[in-house]
């Protein structure tokens, strides 16, 4: 039974954040721990999100009674997301630490299973900037982005980490080659599609969808859940690429269609871990 660690925002009203993410590996048989950042009633997109950000001490507290309970040792999958301080991402840190060094067991005479950490560096977005204090970001880079199995950001969020351009994807294969570690690297920009570009030592893919106007928010979590699961069910990084941007892909178009604000994540359960005929993949040189 895979269990996940999610450190990230809890937004009640909206399907995004860590709220989001345990929603879609739930439906992935992946049960998932949820160590707030933020309370919120709705996305900032909105308006005034309301509730409050989680107090530094708060979440590190969380994270001691997830480990009190021996949890640490089972837990098989790390995400991150959202920070709101720098405090916070230092007690993610001290986590990801702690979940690596657990003792752990076996199944049925197997080596234990080692757990996989990505890290979604949320610090901001093209048109918008950086969207969270520049010490927090600082910190992101300094604290997270060397303990990540995956890095997940958007082409911005690699542009800022890396100081190269990501205009194109032989940017975006350039920049995330600079990085030493696997990337999942979303939102590449075309007129007529959007795409994600997964890049590790031996290979690079991109996969890509036709671009629907106004997605509802949080199509980045929900990317990173699907990967992440399918990486735990044993699939390679093309295939893991597949299936991720396929479920995306799949649950924004009937977001489209039904003219849904939020993504349907449960609706599309049956959907969430099949390729989607939408997607075009693409060896990359």
């Amino acid at each position: 039974m895979p269990l996940a660690l999610i450190i990230s925002s809890h937004v009640a009203a909206s399907h995004v954040g860590g709220a989001a993410q345990a929603s879609a590996l739930s439906i992935l048989r992946i049960d998932a721990m949820v160590a707030p950042t933020v309370l919120y009633g709705r996305h900032p997109g909105w308006g005034p999100p309301g509730g409050a950000k989680v107090e530094p001490a708060v979440l590190e507290g969380v994270l001691a009674g997830i480990e009190a309970n021996k949890l640490f040792g089972q837990t098989d999958l790390v995400l991150t997301g959202y920070f709101a301080f720098p405090e916070q991402v230092l007690a993610a840190a001290h986590a990801i630490d702690a979940v690596r060094g657990a003792k752990r067991s076996g199944y049925g005479g197997e080596a234990p299973r080692q757990p996989v950490v990505i890290i979604d560096p949320t610090i901001g977005d093209a048109g918008k900037g950086l969207y969270v204090p520049a010490e927090v970001a600082e910190a992101i880079a300094e604290r997270l982005v060397p303990r990540a199995d995956i890095l997940a950001p958007n082409a911005w969020e690699l542009a800022r980490l890396t100081g190269l351009e990501t205009r194109t994807p032989q940017d975006v294969l350039v920049a995330a080659r600079r990085l030493g570690k696997p990337a999942l690297v979303s939102s590449i920009g075309g007129a007529k599609e959007i795409g994600v570009i997964y890049v590790d030592p031996h290979e690079a893919w991109m996969a890509a969808h036709p671009r629907l106007p106004s997605p509802p928010k949080g199509t980045g979590d929900l990317l990173s859940a699907l990967f992440g699961a399918a990486i735990l069910d044993g699939l390679s990084g093309s295939y893991a690429l597949a299936r991720a941007v396929g479920g995306v892909a799949e649950t924004v178009a009937a977001a489209h269609a039904a003219g849904a604000a939020e993504l349907p994540i449960v609706a599309m359960a049956q959907r969430l871990k099949a390729t989607s005929p939408s997607v075009r993949l693409e060896r990359l040189a």
